[in-house]
Protein backbone atom coordinates (compact mmCIF):
# COMPACT_ATOMS: atom_id res chain seq x y z
CA UNK A 1 0.00 0.00 0.00
CA UNK A 2 1.03 3.45 -0.73
CA UNK A 3 0.14 6.82 0.14
CA UNK A 4 0.80 9.88 -1.53
CA UNK A 5 0.91 12.76 0.57
CA UNK A 6 0.42 16.56 -0.92
CA UNK A 7 0.62 19.25 0.58
CA UNK A 8 0.25 23.29 -1.02
CA UNK A 9 0.34 25.81 1.89
CA UNK A 10 2.76 28.05 2.31
CA UNK A 11 2.66 27.87 5.98
CA UNK A 12 4.95 25.17 7.95
CA UNK A 13 2.13 25.63 10.43
CA UNK A 14 -0.85 25.67 8.41
CA UNK A 15 -3.81 23.80 9.34
CA UNK A 16 -4.31 21.81 6.28
CA UNK A 17 -0.69 20.44 6.72
CA UNK A 18 -1.44 19.49 10.51
CA UNK A 19 -4.80 17.42 9.47
CA UNK A 20 -2.58 16.00 6.46
CA UNK A 21 -0.26 14.96 8.74
CA UNK A 22 -2.62 13.80 11.35
CA UNK A 23 -4.24 11.67 8.44
CA UNK A 24 -0.79 10.25 7.50
CA UNK A 25 -0.06 9.29 11.32
CA UNK A 26 -3.21 7.14 11.49
CA UNK A 27 -2.87 5.56 7.76
CA UNK A 28 0.48 4.63 9.06
CA UNK A 29 -0.88 2.81 12.35
CA UNK A 30 -3.45 1.11 9.70
CA UNK A 31 -0.79 -0.02 7.41
CA UNK A 32 2.42 -0.83 9.36
CA UNK A 33 4.04 -1.86 5.72
CA UNK A 34 3.01 0.99 3.95
CA UNK A 35 4.79 3.04 1.85
CA UNK A 36 4.39 7.47 2.23
CA UNK A 37 5.41 9.64 -0.51
CA UNK A 38 5.17 13.22 0.51
CA UNK A 39 4.89 16.16 -2.04
CA UNK A 40 5.32 19.36 -0.78
CA UNK A 41 4.45 21.98 -3.48
CA UNK A 42 5.19 25.08 -1.62
CA UNK A 43 8.52 23.69 -2.05
CA UNK A 44 8.65 23.02 -5.73
CA UNK A 45 9.53 25.84 -8.25
CA UNK A 46 7.02 24.52 -10.68
CA UNK A 47 8.23 25.17 -14.65
CA UNK A 48 6.63 27.43 -16.63
CA UNK A 49 3.91 25.69 -19.43
CA UNK A 50 5.88 26.85 -22.50
CA UNK A 51 5.46 25.50 -26.17
CA UNK A 52 7.92 22.83 -25.52
CA UNK A 53 5.80 21.35 -23.28
CA UNK A 54 2.52 21.58 -25.11
CA UNK A 55 4.48 19.82 -28.20
CA UNK A 56 6.01 17.29 -26.15
CA UNK A 57 2.76 16.20 -24.77
CA UNK A 58 1.56 15.74 -28.33
CA UNK A 59 4.84 14.30 -29.79
CA UNK A 60 6.25 10.73 -29.46
CA UNK A 61 8.55 10.84 -26.38
CA UNK A 62 10.99 9.19 -28.96
CA UNK A 63 11.09 12.00 -30.98
CA UNK A 64 11.39 14.93 -28.09
CA UNK A 65 14.08 17.36 -28.34
CA UNK A 66 15.99 17.74 -25.54
CA UNK A 67 14.32 21.11 -24.41
CA UNK A 68 11.03 19.16 -24.70
CA UNK A 69 12.62 16.67 -22.57
CA UNK A 70 13.25 19.26 -20.09
CA UNK A 71 10.55 20.84 -19.99
CA UNK A 72 7.54 17.43 -19.84
CA UNK A 73 9.94 16.08 -17.44
CA UNK A 74 8.29 17.08 -13.99
CA UNK A 75 4.74 16.50 -15.25
CA UNK A 76 6.17 13.08 -15.55
CA UNK A 77 7.39 12.77 -12.80
CA UNK A 78 4.04 13.69 -11.06
CA UNK A 79 1.92 11.69 -12.82
CA UNK A 80 4.20 8.62 -11.84
CA UNK A 81 3.74 9.35 -8.16
CA UNK A 82 -0.10 9.19 -8.99
CA UNK A 83 -0.07 6.64 -10.48
CA UNK A 84 1.90 4.63 -7.64
CA UNK A 85 -0.57 5.24 -5.11
CA UNK A 86 -3.36 3.67 -3.45
CA UNK A 87 -4.49 6.66 -1.42
CA UNK A 88 -3.68 10.30 -1.89
CA UNK A 89 -4.47 12.90 0.47
CA UNK A 90 -4.32 16.25 -0.34
CA UNK A 91 -4.09 19.87 2.00
CA UNK A 92 -4.97 23.16 0.61
CA UNK A 93 -5.60 26.54 2.71
CA UNK A 94 -9.07 28.14 0.68
CA UNK A 95 -6.96 31.42 -1.08
CA UNK A 96 -9.24 33.80 -2.60
CA UNK A 97 -12.27 31.30 -2.81
CA UNK A 98 -10.20 28.45 -4.65
CA UNK A 99 -7.21 26.22 -4.47
CA UNK A 100 -3.61 27.66 -3.38
CA UNK A 101 -1.86 28.65 -6.50
CA UNK A 102 1.19 25.78 -6.05
CA UNK A 103 -1.73 23.07 -6.28
CA UNK A 104 -3.39 24.78 -9.23
CA UNK A 105 0.67 24.80 -10.81
CA UNK A 106 0.42 20.44 -9.88
CA UNK A 107 -2.80 20.35 -11.38
CA UNK A 108 -2.00 21.94 -14.52
CA UNK A 109 0.93 19.49 -14.80
CA UNK A 110 -1.19 16.52 -14.13
CA UNK A 111 -3.65 16.65 -16.23
CA UNK A 112 -2.37 15.36 -19.81
CA UNK A 113 -4.21 13.68 -23.07
CA UNK A 114 -2.44 10.39 -23.49
CA UNK A 115 -0.94 9.97 -19.78
CA UNK A 116 -3.91 10.87 -17.41
CA UNK A 117 -6.98 11.16 -19.74
CA UNK A 118 -7.92 9.94 -23.00
CA UNK A 119 -10.54 10.86 -25.56
CA UNK A 120 -12.82 8.30 -27.62
CA UNK A 121 -16.02 8.04 -29.04
CA UNK A 122 -17.80 8.37 -25.84
CA UNK A 123 -15.74 11.64 -25.21
CA UNK A 124 -12.93 11.66 -22.02
CA UNK A 125 -11.93 8.88 -20.04
CA UNK A 126 -9.93 9.52 -16.81
CA UNK A 127 -7.27 7.20 -16.60
CA UNK A 128 -6.12 7.14 -12.93
CA UNK A 129 -8.70 5.17 -11.09
CA UNK A 130 -9.50 2.86 -8.26
CA UNK A 131 -8.02 5.16 -6.01
CA UNK A 132 -9.20 6.57 -2.61
CA UNK A 133 -8.67 10.49 -2.47
CA UNK A 134 -9.27 12.76 0.22
CA UNK A 135 -8.96 16.54 0.06
CA UNK A 136 -8.36 18.56 3.46
CA UNK A 137 -9.27 21.93 3.17
CA UNK A 138 -8.75 24.82 5.55
CA UNK A 139 -11.25 27.89 5.58
CA UNK A 140 -10.93 31.24 7.26
CA UNK A 141 -14.78 31.39 7.36
CA UNK A 142 -17.61 29.20 6.78
CA UNK A 143 -18.53 27.63 3.09
CA UNK A 144 -20.15 25.01 4.56
CA UNK A 145 -23.48 23.73 2.38
CA UNK A 146 -26.44 26.11 3.07
CA UNK A 147 -25.01 29.18 4.88
CA UNK A 148 -24.54 32.54 3.07
CA UNK A 149 -21.22 31.94 1.48
CA UNK A 150 -22.15 28.48 0.45
CA UNK A 151 -21.74 29.95 -3.40
CA UNK A 152 -18.29 31.42 -2.74
CA UNK A 153 -16.74 27.80 -2.61
CA UNK A 154 -14.83 26.86 -5.39
CA UNK A 155 -12.36 24.38 -4.10
CA UNK A 156 -14.15 21.58 -3.68
CA UNK A 157 -16.56 21.84 -7.12
CA UNK A 158 -13.31 22.43 -8.85
CA UNK A 159 -11.46 19.88 -6.98
CA UNK A 160 -14.35 17.07 -7.66
CA UNK A 161 -14.29 18.27 -11.23
CA UNK A 162 -10.85 18.23 -11.91
CA UNK A 163 -9.77 15.19 -10.23
CA UNK A 164 -12.70 13.54 -11.72
CA UNK A 165 -11.43 14.26 -14.80
CA UNK A 166 -8.65 12.19 -14.84
CA UNK A 167 -10.56 9.21 -13.02
CA UNK A 168 -9.59 10.00 -9.59
CA UNK A 169 -13.45 9.80 -8.63
CA UNK A 170 -13.74 7.87 -5.39
CA UNK A 171 -12.83 11.88 -3.46
CA UNK A 172 -14.13 12.37 0.46
CA UNK A 173 -13.87 16.54 0.80
CA UNK A 174 -13.27 17.61 4.85
CA UNK A 175 -13.03 21.11 5.35
CA UNK A 176 -11.65 22.74 8.66
CA UNK A 177 -14.07 25.73 8.65
CA UNK A 178 -13.51 29.35 10.80
CA UNK A 179 -10.24 29.06 10.85
CA UNK A 180 -9.59 33.42 11.04
CA UNK A 181 -12.05 33.17 13.87
CA UNK A 182 -10.21 32.62 17.45
CA UNK A 183 -13.66 32.03 18.48
CA UNK A 184 -14.29 29.06 16.45
CA UNK A 185 -11.91 28.19 15.02
CA UNK A 186 -10.78 25.20 17.57
CA UNK A 187 -14.15 23.94 16.90
CA UNK A 188 -13.50 23.78 13.38
CA UNK A 189 -10.13 21.76 13.91
CA UNK A 190 -11.69 19.30 16.26
CA UNK A 191 -14.32 18.26 13.43
CA UNK A 192 -12.22 18.44 10.72
CA UNK A 193 -9.88 16.03 12.61
CA UNK A 194 -12.92 13.74 13.92
CA UNK A 195 -13.76 13.81 9.81
CA UNK A 196 -10.24 12.82 9.67
CA UNK A 197 -9.97 9.98 11.67
CA UNK A 198 -12.86 8.53 9.87
CA UNK A 199 -11.74 9.03 6.54
CA UNK A 200 -8.71 6.34 7.69
CA UNK A 201 -10.58 4.15 9.50
CA UNK A 202 -13.63 3.47 7.16
CA UNK A 203 -12.08 4.10 3.64
CA UNK A 204 -15.17 5.08 1.01
CA UNK A 205 -14.03 2.36 -2.14
CA UNK A 206 -17.17 2.81 -4.52
CA UNK A 207 -17.94 5.92 -6.12
CA UNK A 208 -21.83 5.92 -5.84
CA UNK A 209 -20.72 5.93 -2.22
CA UNK A 210 -18.32 9.11 -2.25
CA UNK A 211 -19.07 11.04 1.14
CA UNK A 212 -19.38 15.21 0.61
CA UNK A 213 -18.26 16.52 4.09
Amino acid sequence: MKLLRIDSSARNASVSRQLTAEFTELWKAKHAEGKVIKRDLASVTFPTITDEWVSATRANPTEWSEPQRQAIAPSDAFIEELRAADTIVIGTPMHNFGVSWPLKAWIDQVVRIGKTVEYGPQGPKGLLQGKQVVVISSRGGSYAGGSPRAHLDFVEPYLRAVLGFIGLTNVTFIHAENQYRPEQAPAGKAAALQLVAQAVAEPVRETAASLRR
